[in-house]
């Protein structure tokens, strides 16, 4: 079963996705360490998927590993409109967002097939 909608390809998630792929080196007690880079890629997924069913999927389709799946759940928002009809009220969907920590070294191209 198909439990992922689509990539999550914003201006948010492409900051985390080049912050998080650049090594970084901060120092403790006048000892320098480094934190490996490990780049991260967002996904919208079914409400009912776990992370180890987005984990097999993503490795599945784009042949990366995967080192750590985090999830969010988002609550549908109430939306509202004027029209000549008069006032409109609806709601737009929950989803869940997941985040997906890839192995250093490896990524995955969005654009490959267009």
């Amino acid at each position: 079963m198909a439990f992922i909608v689509k990539p999550l390809v914003t201006e948010k998630m492409t900051a985390i996705t080049e912050k998080s792929s650049v090594e970084k080196s901060y120092k403790v007690k006048g000892e320098t360490r480094t934190k490996k880079a490990e780049t991260k890629y967002g996904f919208i997924v079914l409400p009912e998927a776990n992370k180890l069913e987005i984990k097999k999927e993503i490795e599945s389709l784009y042949n990366v590993t995967v080192i750590d799946v985090n999830t969010a759940r988002y609550a549908g928002k109430r939306q509202s409109r004027y029209t000549r009809k008069g006032l409109i009220k609806g709601q737009k969907n929950a989803y869940k967002k997941a985040i997906v920590t890839l192995k250093e070294g490896d990524s995955i191209d969005f654009y490959s097939n267009i």
